[in-house]
């Protein structure tokens, strides 16, 4: 009898982690990168042709990506003064880009990634940051799971103050000028007020290592554990569409998902892995592996393809076959 236990449990867990109708790609490109040393942390694009992967190493220096076609060709450069990886890209309304990286290096740039200058904020290690408005930022980020902060910032790389947490925050993600969401260890919080304000949602049992806001009311968020959860009522409730912890699902360290419609999205995370679902999250395959890379960020391309960047200045567009 215990052994046809331990053959169910074995059945039930390759069912769990594999489906027959695996999508496969239609391409995979990899990308010129100029580096196979750096860690690139987050790619962002400001329009269809101008956009940025930062990244480089967190306690050498840091590595920002430009390209002004829209993918295909991207220039490299590091900046001296900020010495330190990079982790977080966004710009403004205006076309102002901002990237943030370790122990508070900020880089600010006018003329779409020409020409950067450089400031010093707080000595803390951010992973992220928004702005709410041409002159007022969000940066957050922590360390060792436990340890958090929440800075504002203005245009000028000026702070104030930062409030800390008792968690880790991951990710922040603005739908405007008020409404926005960050993850964090074991948390997800919101605010209608530009971030004057955050309050804890119902929702934790995961380190929420990414958020993306689809307007007011639907967003998704994964965690390092494998976990995938959605709301569309602006957060008040969270479905987990894939539970990370059931031993019966192949186990995933996920950093970073994308949803391009309704019922397609996909999720990157460690060890080069990349699930798929084409209903909503109700269910995710396994993608073709290309790289046994960290993948830590994806975005959706206008084409239908999807560009991704990682580990080892591992940098590829991505097309999934029809």
């Amino acid at each position: 009898m215990r052994y046809g236990i331990i053959l169910s449990m074995g059945v039930m867990l390759w069912l769990g982690g594999c489906r027959k109708d695996l999508k496969h790609w239609q391409l995979t490109e990899k990308i010129e990168s100029h580096t196979s040393t750096d860690r690139l942390n987050k790619i962002y694009f400001v329009n269809d042709s101008l956009g940025f992967v930062v990244g480089g190493q967190r306690f050498a220096q840091s590595t920002i990506l430009t390209t002004r076609d829209g993918g295909n060709t991207w220039n490299y450069t590091n900046n001296a003064q900020a010495d330190k990886g990079l982790y977080g890209i966004t710009s403004t309304a205006e076309g102002v880009v901002y990237a943030l990286g370790f122990d508070g290096k900020l880089l600010k740039s006018v003329d779409g990634g020409k020409e950067w200058k450089f400031y010093q904020t707080w000595y803390h290690p951010y992973h992220d940051l928004a702005f709410v408005s041409e002159s007022r930022g969000i940066m957050v980020g922590g360390i060792s799971f436990k340890t958090g902060n929440l800075s504002p910032i203005d245009s000028n790389g000026h702070s104030p103050y930062f409030d800390s947490t008792a968690y880790e925050l991951n990710d922040i993600e603005m739908v405007d000028g008020q409404y926005g969401y960050i993850s964090g260890y074991g948390v997800v919080l919101k605010t209608t007020d530009s971030g004057k304000n955050w309050r804890l949602l119902n929702i934790q049992d995961e380190n929420f290592k990414a958020i993306k806001a689809n307007g007011y009311d639907e967003a998704w968020t994964c965690g390092y554990n494998g976990s995938i959860h959605h709301t569309n009522d602006g957060g008040k409730t969270w479905e987990r569409l894939r539970n990370g912890n059931d031993i019966t699902r192949k186990g995933y360290h996920l950093l970073d998902l994308v949803f391009v419609n309704e019922m397609e999205g996909y999720a990157v995370g460690e060890d080069g892995v990349m699930i798929y679902t084409d209903n909503g999250g109700r269910n995710w395959m396994e993608m073709d592996k290309f790289t046994n890379a960290h993948l830590r960020s994806i975005v959706a391309m206008r084409d239908g393809s999807l560009m991704v960047c990682g580990d080892a200045g591992s940098l590829y567009r991505v097309r999934a076959a029809k």
